[in-house]
């Protein structure tokens, strides 16, 4: 996969992803965006910075979602990114986005969706 640069504003979402216990940085993207949905091993930069991280790039069809947008959980990272502007860099991807029948199963997906990224070895 040719690595994709998605670049923009931290906008609020809806707080799923930190009820799921794995909040997000929201990002909109463009519906004509050239990059299939899915969930990625990516990096994020903040500041300067650079992070590990995983996104979901599409529209959440588990919880009702319509807009499409790029959603990341930032590894080891805490502070607010609320109207900073935020750098994401799409490494790997790992799966397709998919409907899951509970909220359950879908926190459950992500945990081992993390713990695969984790065991990535991507520079």
């Amino acid at each position: 996969m040719e690595r994709v640069v998605i670049e923009g504003v931290v906008e609020h979402g809806r707080r799923l992803g930190r009820e799921l216990g794995f909040p997000t940085a929201n990002l909109s993207v463009p519906d004509d965006l050239a990059v299939e949905d899915g969930v990625y091993a990516s990096c994020a930069e903040v500041a300067g910075r650079r992070y590990r991280a995983m996104s979901n790039l599409g529209r959440n069809p588990s919880v009702g979602g319509a807009e499409r947008r790029l959603e990341t959980h930032i590894f080891d990272f805490s502070e607010p990114l609320y109207g900073r502007t935020l750098r994401v860099e799409l490494l790997r991807k790992i799966r397709g986005e998919r409907r899951f029948e509970s909220i359950e199963a879908l926190r459950a997906q992500i945990e081992s969706d993390k713990k695969e990224i984790l065991n990535l070895k991507i520079g």
